[in-house]
């Protein structure tokens, strides 16, 4: 399931990470990548411990938090603190599948990353190529979405970022474990949550259709959740 989520930002919030990155330190983007990716990976990335980076990630989070469409597309029972790179002109990163393991600094955690996401923090005017090629069970997804806009998708998917050939291309990036694993069960569930939604626009929440939706939704998730 891939979903596009716009506005996860402010304009407000986008400035406010453009000015914070511009006066950061860069440094190459292999060290988050693992063993193969990091022969196909050629960026630039904000360190995960860095002050700016820490703040960052928590402004994200925040505006994650605040959005239901990424609750309910993702389920979060954890999600990895935000990071943040950059493609300038000539950087790409070819194909590969992110690791399924991430241990989050510090926490002496690890999650499983069952969804993948790009945060997009620069214009698509501003650059040229930069794509995020998605590859799903619908065919090849071309992903390029204005500032502030998020994609979401399974971290099993193949997918790759084009060479940027003008300006540059900015984003946060990071994973998610779900409550629910499975890719065609979120799916299900999210299609359902957005159905009861439209409905509860011509039904009061009280009539026995919209109860009966939120019910079966709410035991499926019961039935499929891992806490």
């Amino acid at each position: 399931m891939l979903v596009h989520i716009p506005g996860i930002l402010t304009s407000d919030e986008i400035s406010f990470c453009r000015g914070k990155l511009i006066e950061s330190e860069w440094i190459d983007g292999k060290v988050t990548a693992g063993e193969q990716s990091a022969k196909a990976k050629r960026n630039l990335q904000i360190p995960q411990d860095s002050e700016a980076g820490r703040e960052l990630g928590e402004l994200v989070l925040h505006a994650l938090g605040r959005n239901p469409t990424f609750t309910s597309a993702a389920l979060p029972l954890r999600v990895f603190p935000p990071l943040f790179n950059r493609y300038d002109t000539g950087m790409h990163f070819h194909a590969h599948v992110d690791n399924a393991i991430r241990p989050i600094p510090g926490s002496g955690f690890r999650i499983r990353t069952d969804v993948s996401s790009t945060l997009f923090l620069t214009s698509p005017e501003d650059y040229d190529g930069g794509e995020l090629i998605i590859q799903d069970t619908f065919g090849t997804q071309n992903v390029k979405l204005a500032a502030g806009d998020l994609v979401l998708y399974p971290s099993t998917s193949l997918h790759s970022v084009r060479p940027v050939t003008r300006g540059s291309r900015w984003a946060s990036f990071f994973w998610t474990q779900s409550m629910v694993k499975d890719d065609t069960k979120r799916a299900l569930l999210y299609e359902f949550d957005r159905s009861i939604i439209e409905a509860r626009k011509i039904l009061p929440d009280d009539h026995a259709a919209i109860l009966g939706l939120t019910a079966t939704y709410h035991n499926l998730v019961r039935q499929w959740a891992e806490l």
